[in-house]
């Protein structure tokens, strides 16, 4: 029997994840369509009632994946409650009557390299190190250019003159990379994108709005999770700065953490389990560089981030930064959202104009 490798979809990083697992295995990816409403459906219908969403997405995402034939299931861990996914949704799955094999790519807050090789070797017996470090790198580097990408177009693309110009370009860069094998061919392209982005011709005001988002990382990184919030925010010319990407959590993050920590000592003493510190750094980032609100998402019941929240409240009223909350879960809308974030809008806009006459 063929074997087909299915893994949970989160935005656009599903492109790196196909080609590292591609290339070191030699199996097929099932190329899984996005997320839908009928993927959280399937997920809550089969799932605790008192899981958190992040959860219910994955096991719609994998019971979508094993009726399309998928015989091998990829879970990552580590983090907060998200260390226990894996066992979990291997035994709903297997309880409603799937057949497959569940790996889980590491099961502690960080990637180890030996664990990831040992669970690769079990697909691939000939897998050498070398190998996987050569494809890890290129995974790697996908990864880290897709963020830049991402990145310079939240600033950019709440202001483009014509639509889409900045997603046809990534698009477009996202469609080479992903037949592009060469570590430096792969430099040329981003930097040739580089040069593309910056083509685009925008009317973006010195003096526009800036907001901050902040928050839980698959609410923060999965567009139908957070229901297209960054979309959102660009329809009303507001430049963006979301702080969680792969690139972060990755690598990134370990490196900070002492000096975050350091900087709000003030407010916090401890960490918080997964980004709970990382996001009252934050705010204390936003008002330094001059942010005019803040958003902070979670999915409902996000126990670190109900951790942070009052003492992001707190270093939010001490710099008078306007910051709103937000919770998703399988029963939220859109037009509950539109409405929140139009009437944030119009705070801003109003407080914006109170300290410039000021």
């Amino acid at each position: 029997m063929r074997q087909l490798i299915a893994f949970p979809q989160m935005g656009n990083y599903f492109h790196p994840f196909r080609k590292l697992i591609t290339n070191t295995t030699h199996l097929k990816v099932i190329e899984m369509p996005r997320i839908t409403k009928e993927t959280i459906t399937l997920g809550t219908k089969n799932s605790p009632d008192t899981v958190c969403i992040p959860f219910k997405y994955n096991l719609g995402n994998f019971i979508e994946a094993l009726n399309k034939g998928a015989t091998i299931l990829f879970q990552a861990g580590g983090g907060c409650r998200y260390r226990y996914y894996a066992e979990v949704q291997e035994t709903i799955l297997k309880d409603m009557g799937y057949d497959f094999t569940m790996y889980q790519i590491f099961e502690r807050d960080h990637v180890r390299f030996k664990e990831a090789y040992n669970t690769m070797l079990k697909l691939n017996p000939y897998l050498t190190r070398r190998k996987l470090i050569k494809e890890a790198l290129s995974a790697l580097l996908y990864i880290y250019y897709l963020d830049k990408i991402d990145i310079y177009i939240r600033k950019k693309v709440g202001f483009e003159k014509e639509k889409d110009s900045f997603k046809k370009i990534k698009d477009e860069f996202i469609k080479k990379a992903n037949k592009e094998n060469s570590i430096v061919k792969l430099a040329i392209l981003y930097k040739k994108t580089k040069r593309k982005l910056r083509q685009v011709k925008i009317d973006k005001p010195k003096n526009c709005l800036k907001v901050g988002i902040i928050g839980e990382l698959y609410t923060s990184m999965e567009p139908f999770a957070n229901y297209e919030l960054e979309k959102l925010l660009a329809s009303y010319n507001i430049e963006i700065k979301r702080f969680t990407n792969l690139s972060y959590l990755l690598w990134q993050k370990k490196l900070k953490e002492k000096y975050m920590k350091f900087k709000i000592r003030k407010y916090c003493k401890y960490t918080l389990g997964a980004d709970g510190l990382d996001n009252v750094y934050r705010v204390y980032y936003l008002k330094k560089h001059k942010y005019d609100g803040i958003i902070h998402i979670k999915p409902t019941g996000c126990t670190p981030e109900i951790g942070a929240m009052p003492i992001i409240m707190n270093i939010a009223k001490d710099n008078d930064m306007p910051i709103i909350f937000l919770s998703f879960d399988e029963q939220t809308g859109t037009e509950g959202l539109n409405t929140r974030i139009e009437a944030f809008y119009d705070l801003l806009k109003i407080k914006k104009e109170a300290d410039k006459n000021a």
